[in-house]
């Protein structure tokens, strides 16, 4: 029977379980939706339950038959709930990280000096996306989470933490771990220190015993072993042992930038989901931006060195292709967005900001709201459509002016992945914004293949990050057409689009 290696991508709108062999192929894949649940402007939650039955669910499906040699897990990032360690139950909904009821919260930390610390120590702005916000306002609004979290029964978690505390055993001894990356999500990790630090714990209200052990995002010795039924079974036991070993654990775009290969200082992707997320790799040194990126964790092998990241993260662009499919219905299927911007030459003088949740790279404005600018009576639903394409490719703009400022790389060209790189005239358009080439990899979707490859370099399947290089292959590659002037002038427009949407609620509001 052939060895492979199993990945599970818990994302945003749905849960999938991949099987991928020695040269990063796809074996074997399931996915299935969960809920989106808004209770209020502004609130975005997800069922912890559902999210859990789901992966199983998707597991059982993808892995039936297959022999692993080992198990990663990539997650959506900042997602944030709280559970009894005695039943497994959670306290409440997950807080979603598009979630933006913590604006007080974050809005006060900038005003009375706080943000400072917390910049500095976790390389994070104080802002509704990250964890260590969603937790406090668990803390302080769910009856009975803070009393739990006192007597040491309640325990905390981004998504990750979540499924591998379930896989291992849940209530009956599950393994309460996360890994290097999603603890630098949190606004509570220390950046050089890798450990959760007493003042951040302090500024947010959090007792420590709630939080669980942070390793390494590929862990030789393992996180532990699967202890509930996959469908699979463990290499070189014959059969005889499902016991998956858990070895790997990412934050989803963290995950993206192992699956592309982005090992070298310099080396950045983009990833095009329901949001965009930039990120270069800036080697063993963290780099502070100062112009409104995020220096995060980018991986960390084992025993060596943490490996850091620029990010650039932007709350709303495939999730505005989705808009104008189910509130608008101007679109039936994401897929007719191309076929539908296709239908004009340009956009017509209309650009779409899809600030619904505020903005986050590089404003950092969650009083922002979307706006659609330019509207003249010549405008149809093909110029919206185009608009919105060309929102995706324009806030990635901003991330990579930011990028360029901070770190002083120019980019020869940006590597893309994710489900939006499906549309080819996106990616046009992303080439002709930036003005530099385009490169989307054979293997798209390098979320879970990179949760993969972190989980074969720990158990040795693969022998170091060289043999991952030789197994990234392009599919395709887009050139710019655009004319520096073309470029420059639908940039300035697009700065000016962004200016309206600022100032339009108050903090709190909603």
């Amino acid at each position: 029977m052939a060895e492979y290696v199993g990945a599970i991508d818990q994302g945003t709108t749905s849960t999938r379980a991949m099987v991928f062999d020695h040269q990063g192929r796809v074996v074997a894949q399931h996915q299935l939706e969960h809920r989106q649940i808004l209770p209020r402007a502004g609130w975005v939650e997800h069922d912890p339950e559902e999210i859990w039955q789901r992966t199983l669910a998707a597991c059982r499906e993808a892995f039936d038959g297959v022999e692993l040699a080992a198990l990663g897990i990539t997650n959506q990032r900042e997602t944030t709930v709280v559970w009894d360690r005695r039943t497994g139950r959670p306290f409440s909904n997950a807080i979603v990280w598009q979630d933006t009821r913590t604006d007080r919260i974050a809005e006060a930390l900038d005003r009375d000096g706080r943000g400072e610390l917390i910049r500095r120590k976790s390389g994070l702005p104080p802002a509704t996306y990250f964890a260590g916000g969603k937790l406090q306002w668990l803390l302080e609004n769910v009856d009975g989470v803070r009393q739990a979290a006192t007597d040491g029964d309640a325990l905390f978690g981004t998504m990750d933490t979540w499924v591998l505390w379930n896989l291992t055993g849940g209530p009956g001894g599950g393994v309460h771990v996360t890994d290097v990356t999603n603890a630098s999500r949190t606004m509570l990790m220390d950046l050089e220190t890798l450990d959760w630090d007493d003042e951040l714990l302090a500024v947010f209200g959090v007792p420590r015993a709630m939080l669980p052990a942070i390793r390494s995002s590929a862990e030789p010795a393992g996180y532990g072993l699967t202890s509930v039924p996959l469908g699979a079974t463990r290499s070189g036991t014959g059969g005889a042992d499902s016991r998956i070993p858990l070895t790997a654990a990412l934050g989803d775009q963290q995950a993206a930038t192992v699956g592309q290969v982005c090992f070298a200082a310099g080396e950045a992707k983009n990833t095009y989901g329901t949001g965009n997320f930039l990120l270069l790799n800036t080697g063993t040194e963290p780099v502070r931006s100062t112009h409104g990126l995020l220096t995060t964790v980018a991986y960390r092998f084992g025993d060596e060195p943490a490996v850091y990241a620029l990010e650039g993260s932007i709350a709303v662009t495939g999730s505005a292709v989705q808009w104008l499919r189910d509130q608008l219905h101007i679109i039936r299927t994401a897929a007719e967005s191309e076929t539908l911007a296709l239908r004009v030459p340009d956009n017509g003088g209309v650009y779409f900001v899809p600030a619904f949740s505020g903005l986050f790279a590089p404003y950092w404005r969650s009083d922002a709201r979307g706006a659609i600018v330019g509207l003249s009576r010549f405008d149809t639903d093909a110029h919206l459509a185009r608009a919105t394409l060309e929102a995706i490719c324009y806030q990635s703009r901003d991330v990579v002016e930011a990028m360029q400022q901070d770190s002083g790389v120019t980019l020869d060209v940006l590597k893309v992945d994710g489900g939006v790189t499906a549309n080819d005239l996106c990616m046009q358009l992303q080439a002709d914004i930036l003005g530099v080439p385009v490169s989307r990899p054979v293997v798209a979707e390098t979320t879970a293949l990179g949760a993969a490859y972190a989980a074969g370099l720990a158990t040795g399947y693969w022998r170091d990050t060289d043999e991952l290089r030789a197994n990234w292959n392009e599919s395709h590659r887009w050139k710019p057409t655009w004319s520096a002037r073309q470029r420059d002038e639908g940039y300035r427009r697009w700065r000016m689009a962004v200016e309206r949407t600022l100032d339009w609620v108050e903090i709190g509001a909603g």
